[in-house]
């Protein structure tokens, strides 16, 4: 049950801003087995001068497009799905709503299930 965080550069239309929720969720469905209708996610847009980033930071060509999307999850998934995720996350970015790969910054924190209280201050998973 991941909890994503994406934040991005301001001026993106709802229908970009909605097509990054569709792909990174495609992608976490497609790669860490989350169940349908589990979607925690929000966005964050920030003015430029709020906004930094390492341009060619380990031989990446970074562009203001840069979107960074971290998700919390459960220190459940193997290093092979880790990478999987990653991979199909840009790969579905790209497709829509058309951002590079260079131009995708993933950041994975992992938590131990009994972290989580999902509504009613139970914790559902301890």
């Amino acid at each position: 049950m991941p909890l994503v965080h994406i934040s991005l550069r301001t001026g993106k239309t709802q229908a970009h801003r909605q097509a990054i929720f569709d792909s990174v969720y495609r992608a976490m469905r497609e790669t860490f087995n989350v169940p349908e209708d589990d979607q925690f996610m929000t966005i964050t847009q920030h003015e430029g001068a709020d906004f930094r980033y390492g341009a060619s930071y380990l031989g990446v060509a970074r562009s203001d497009e840069l979107v960074f999307i971290q998700i919390t999850a459960n220190n459940t998934r193997t290093v092979e799905q880790k990478k999987m995720l990653f991979g199909r996350t840009a790969e579905l970015l790209g497709e829509s709503p058309g951002i590079r790969p260079e131009d995708v910054f993933v950041s994975l924190v992992e938590v131990e299930k009994e972290n989580w209280s999902r509504g009613n201050g139970l914790a559902q998973y301890a």
